[in-house]
């Protein structure tokens, strides 16, 4: 048995009053209790006095296959199974050093992550949520990925693949992207028919879709189509942004999951992408804001990177996502929750993680400071608790 003693507890939705020793066991959680409760003889203690523990990161979008040098996405066509394995096992070290414990894979190459995972069952690595290739139109938003479908029928096939290869989601282009050239990130890519075949038959299988949507026209058609989450949702026009209020009820009152991939290092971002923020003259800082705001709307926010895409997008940066809700003006108990407990029911698995609760995985992140003053505090970390094992 293992006791954390730290200075403060946050469970996935908030500081616990008290509290500060979870107990820890054959991998799960099984006790929080305040700092003056009797620690067994022979339990083994891990004393950090100036932290805040609170469950493992959750990273609700992330391309283990991209090393997050240039042109990331791009190289992948080139990659043998060898590069593979050593991008996606160094990806994966990187996100556990910065305190993510889970991570959701939102478009491999042809189920290298997949592939990857089933070969590696009980490795001490982040647990994968993984979507394989997204679905996207010929030549179309990271099509070399190998997820090229056109019409109700490939569609169809498509989706019963993913479920056959034994996805945990659906991934859709329903827009295109900065990083694809020829591909625009204001005009959709699929209508509104064609998400609804690849929705009903993911629900069929039993698996939820999410769908890449920059263009509000695309969003507004994801919406229609039923998928359960939303990756981006910047709301693009060929005019600006238009966070139209109309779409942003719909996104509250039917609990869509929205990923706004916030967090970078600062980097330039694509051309593509420059230009438009030009136009809109949308700024990365009133961006933040308007993120914060659909949350107070009502908007089920979850937090994710991107990671890996390029050198401004590495892995590793959820810390920085989850600042950037608070630096907009979210309070910081829902900017955590959106990357642990939120997070954790968005990939399926709030049932055992996400939250510091009796009978959940013993996936923790130990950080000196106090995250609800200082949201910086998430980069100082001291331990990350992998299955109830420490790594400093």
């Amino acid at each position: 048995m293992l006791a954390i003693r730290v200075k403060q507890v946050f469970d996935g939705r908030r500081s616990v009053p008290g509290a500060g020793v979870v107990f820890l066991n054959g991998g799960r959680i099984i006790g929080i209790e305040s700092t003056t409760v009797d620690i067994p003889q022979g339990c083994r203690v891990l004393d950090r006095p100036t932290a805040t523990v609170l469950p493992g990161l959750i990273d609700a979008h992330v391309h283990l296959l991209a090393d997050s040098g240039v042109g990331a996405l791009e190289r992948l066509a080139d990659y043998a199974a060898d590069d593979c394995d050593r991008v996606i096992e160094e990806t994966l070290r990187v996100n556990l050093s910065s305190g993510v414990t889970t991570v959701r894979d939102l478009g491999d190459r042809n189920y290298a992550v997949l592939d990857w995972r089933s070969k590696h069952t009980g490795a001490a690595v982040p647990t994968i949520v993984a979507s394989g290739p997204p679905i996207t139109t010929p030549r179309g938003h990271c099509a070399n990925m190998g997820g090229e479908a056109a019409g109700p029928d490939a569609l169809r096939v498509a989706v019963r693949e993913r479920a056959s290869r034994g996805v945990d989601l659906v991934k859709i282009m329903a827009s295109g992207g900065a990083m694809t050239a020829g591909t625009s990130m204001t005009r959709g890519q699929y209508g509104v028919e064609d998400l609804a075949v690849v929705v009903a038959e993911a629900h069929d299988a039993g698996l939820t879709v999410t769908a890449h949507a920059h263009p509000l026209a695309a969003i507004r058609d994801a919406i229609a189509a039923g998928v359960d989450g939303i990756e981006h949702c910047t709301f693009m026009t060929d005019t600006g942004m238009d966070f139209a209020p109309d779409v942003v009820a719909m996104l509250a009152e039917r609990q869509i999951a929205v990923c706004p991939t916030l967090g970078s290092l600062g980097a330039n971002p694509p051309p593509q992408l420059m230009e438009i923020l030009r136009m809109s003259g949308l700024t990365q800082e009133t961006r933040k804001q308007k993120i914060a705001a659909l949350r107070d709307a009502g908007v089920r926010l979850v937090s994710g990177t991107d990671g890996g895409i390029n050198p401004g997008k590495p892995h590793g940066v959820l810390a920085r996502a989850i600042a950037d809700l608070v630096q907009g003006g979210m309070a910081p108990a829902d900017a955590l929750a959106s990357a642990t407990s939120v997070a954790a029911d968005v990939c399926g698995l709030g049932h055992r993680k996400g939250e510091i609760q009796p009978g959940h995985d013993a996936d923790l992140l130990i950080v000196d400071g106090d995250p609800f003053t200082d949201i910086a505090a998430l980069t100082r970390v001291l331990t990350v608790v992998l299955n109830g094992e420490p790594f400093s």
